[in-house]
């Protein structure tokens, strides 16, 4: 098996100074290993718009990044509330976020649309007062 480069980031919940800083660091692994600017894209946005929702919605969690020549994977495992309605959750425009994150400019219900439209495969799997993992792979 070939070698894969994992990376691990620790998401701090409401910490919107330091939101997007695991998928910047993404990004530029991705640009110093060659990837192409396309995939470099979808997995900036798709991981930027998850590492958003952990903020907002979850008590923090953890981001896992694995990147091998064929794809790159990423979990993003939360300990937040869960989500009730996945196929209501994936609607463009259907947010929870409460005013004050919304007035931040964050909170447009664009994030797990977002999320499937710049991933290749997305898996949701959600559980209520426990949280949610989201799997997602852009492929190479």
């Amino acid at each position: 098996m070939e070698d894969a480069i994992r990376l691990n980031y620790e998401i701090s919940p409401d910490d919107f100074t330091r939101a997007g800083e695991a998928s910047s660091d993404v990004k530029k692994k991705l640009k110093q290993l060659g990837v192409s600017p396309e995939a470099i894209r979808k997995v900036a946005i798709a991981m930027y718009e998850g590492e958003i929702n952990m903020v907002i919605h979850a008590r923090g969690g953890q981001i896992l990044v694995e990147i091998t020549p064929e794809q790159i994977e990423m979990i993003l495992d939360d300990v937040g509330p869960g989500i009730p309605d996945v196929s209501l959750a994936m609607q463009e425009g259907y947010s929870t976020a409460p005013d004050e994150i919304r007035s931040l400019g964050f909170g447009a219900g664009m994030g797990l649309p977002n999320m499937k439209k710049y991933s290749d495969e997305m898996e949701i799997d959600t559980r209520l007062g426990v949280g949610t993992k989201i799997t997602m792979r852009v492929k190479l």
